[in-house]
């Protein structure tokens, strides 16, 4: 009998390969949780129902997550990236620019990413809290990767002058997500520019150090 092909995990079905194939039934599944967990809450959200909003099975489901609580997870830290992302194309596309140019771009990214998008808010804000150690320890990581993103673009902007700017950048991101959190949940908001202008003096305040 011959040997198992070295490329068998790779073979192509109906064109895609397996690697193709599961990357799909993730995004579908990533889909399905953004959908329910964001309309439905976690905790009213049942495996069976991720697979019927996802078109696929429970077998499909445990081959690509441990729990309900895996897929929370994974939902929460795509939103973070694709925001992140977000802002660094909009910071980018001003090329040579200052500082408080670069904040009013970054806030209005990072707003019309997340607090446009009821469900996106939901899940990042809170059917993400206290659900797991787990989930919960990447939530954290979550806030010290976004500080650590904040005091790095900051360093990257021409006209900026403050040294060591982690903590600030901490104390900012808190700042971000109450307000962003409070203003995407408001029944009666202030316009999406006041938001945006408050954050980015925030912003410009931890970026320039004030004794220079």
């Amino acid at each position: 009998m011959p040997s198992p092909s070295p490329d068998a995990p790779s073979r192509c079905y109906a064109g895609r390969s397996l690697a193709e194939r599961r990357a799909e039934r993730r995004e579908r599944f990533q889909e399905a949780g953004l959908e329910l967990f964001g309309t439905l809450g976690f905790s009213s959200v049942t495996v069976s129902a991720l697979c019927a909003e996802a078109g696929l099975s429970r077998r499909q489901f445990y081959e690509e997550y441990s729990s309900r609580e895996a897929l929370l997870a994974e939902v929460y830290d795509k939103i973070q990236e694709h925001a992140r992302k977000t802002v660094v194309d909009a910071v980018r596309a001003l090329g040579e620019t200052n500082p408080h140019e670069a904040a009013r771009a970054a806030m209005s990214a990072y707003i019309d990413t997340i607090a446009t998008d009821s469900r996106a808010i939901r899940c990042s804000f809170i059917e993400v809290v206290g659900v797991s150690a787990e989930v919960e320890r990447r939530r954290l990581a979550g806030r010290v990767t976004w500080a650590r993103f904040i005091a790095d673009t900051i360093s990257t902007i021409p006209g900026t002058t403050r040294k060591d700017v982690d903590y600030a950048a901490t104390a900012f991101i808190g700042a971000l997500t109450s307000v962003v959190h409070r203003w995407g949940t408001a029944q009666e908001r202030p316009d999406r520019s006041e938001i945006v202008d408050l954050l980015s003096d925030i912003l410009v305040h931890i970026a320039i150090d004030r004794a220079d």
